[in-house]
C-alpha cells in the first residue's frame, strides 16, 4: 500500500454543506511541506477557492464553488493531491533550499514594494517641470536615467544577492563549504540563482 492510499484511508469527512467540506486528517499531513502543499496546491482545483488547514486539531476546510464542481470532485481533487505530497524521507530531510526559498519569497515581496515606490517617485519626477536655469532642471535628466525600471531592477537584484550572502554567511562558511556533498542541494540553489542573475543582465543590456 502506498503512503497516499494509507493517508486516504485515515481521512474522514466531518462536515459538509453546499460549498464547504471539512475533513479530519492524519497527523502526517498536518506538518511541514505536506501541510503547506495541501493549503497552497488545492486552490484552483475542482472549484476550490480557499483551503485552510488547522494543524493543531488536524482539520482541513475546503470552500468551493458548487456551480463549478460537486462535492465528489472536491474529494477526488484531495485524493489526487495526496499522490503529489512528499514521502516520509523527503519530509524528514528539510533541505537548506527550503529555507532559501522562504527567504527569497520574503525579500521578493519587499523588493516589489520598493520597486513600486521607485516607480511612483519616477513618475512624479517626470511630471515635474522645474525652471530651465535651476539646479533641479540640470539634475533631472541624471535622476531620470538613474531611476529607470532597468536600473532599479539591477540595483535590487544586486542588493538581494548581497543580502542572501549576509544571511547565509555562517551556513556557507561553517557547513556548506566544509561538507559540500552533504549540502549539494544548497549549492545547486546558489549556482542556479547566480545563473539567473547573470542571464538577466545579459538579456537586458
Amino acid at each position: 500500500m502506498s503512503h497516499a492510499e494509507e493517508w486516504a484511508r485515515q481521512i474522514a469527512v466531518r462536515h459538509r454543506e453546499p460549498g464547504l467540506v471539512r475533513f479530519q486528517l492524519p497527523a502526517e499531513l498536518c506538518e511541514g511541506p505536506r501541510a503547506d502543499a495541501l493549503e497552497a496546491d488545492l486552490v484552483g482545483n475542482a472549484g476550490i477557492y480557499r483551503a485552510t488547514l488547522y494543524r493543531a486539531v488536524r482539520k482541513l476546510s475546503l470552500r468551493y464553488d458548487p456551480h463549478q464542481a460537486s462535492e465528489r470532485e472536491v474529494v477526488l481533487a484531495l485524493r489526487a493531491q495526496l499522490d503529489r505530497l512528499p514521502g516520509p524521507l523527503v519530509q524528514a530531510l528539510k533541505p537548506a533550499g527550503e529555507e532559501i526559498g522562504r527567504t527569497l519569497h520574503a525579500v521578493g515581496a519587499s523588493a516589489r514594494r520598493k520597486l513600486a515606490q521607485f516607480r511612483l517617485a519616477l513618475m512624479q519626477l517626470r511630471q515635474a517641470q522645474p525652471k530651465e536655469s535651476s539646479l533641479a532642471a540640470r539634475l533631472q535628466p541624471l535622476l531620470a536615467n538613474a531611476l529607470t525600471e532597468k536600473a532599479v531592477i539591477n540595483f535590487l537584484n544586486d542588493l538581494l544577492a548581497f543580502y542572501l550572502i549576509k544571511v547565509h554567511w555562517e551556513l556557507i562558511t561553517k557547513r556548506w563549504m566544509r561538507n559540500p556533498v552533504a549540502h549539494a542541494d544548497a549549492w545547486l540553489a546558489v549556482f542556479y540563482l547566480m545563473y539567473l542573475l547573470v542571464r538577466y543582465r545579459k538579456t537586458n543590456k
